[in-house]
């Protein structure tokens, strides 16, 4: 089991990870930009900008990556500065990722349910009964 830190940002994740990377030093592992989600994938991209960062990774040592994305679409109407985080839980399979994910969901708020996606993983978001934002994924 690993856990990251999430940043989410209002427009300014290029620059922040531009910024950290300055900082850090190091090299993206992954950069995905909305335009590059896939056509065929049941995802709403409604008031989705292009060229605004849905999934950014920036490994700072070892053991530790930092991630990020833009608040675009659904989830730019839950942005609140200040709050813009989540722990990012990866698990080594299915079956443990639905039994952290349904204790962490008792009592909170389920914003996305685990499900399959395009980009290969298991994935759901909760915000716990503490009001922690956790992000939970494992390989598919």
């Amino acid at each position: 089991m690993t856990f990251h830190i999430y940043l989410t940002f209002d427009g300014q994740c290029e620059a922040a990870f531009n910024f950290y990377k300055s900082v850090f030093g190091g090299k993206f592992d992954e950069l995905k930009y909305f335009k590059d989600i896939p056509q065929n994938h049941d995802v709403n991209t409604t008031h989705v900008t292009d060229d605004k960062i849905m999934h950014i990774s920036l490994p700072i040592t070892k053991h530790f990556v930092l991630l990020g994305c833009d608040a675009e679409g659904p989830m730019k109407q839950q942005y609140q500065k200040g709050t813009n985080f989540s722990i990012s839980l990866n698990v080594k399979n299915k079956k443990k990722a639905r039994k952290i994910f349904e204790r962490l969901s008792n009592h909170g708020e389920v914003h996305s349910p685990l499900a399959e996606t395009f980009w290969g993983s298991y994935f759901g978001m909760i915000t716990d009964r503490f009001d922690i934002q956790w992000m939970v994924s494992a390989p598919l």
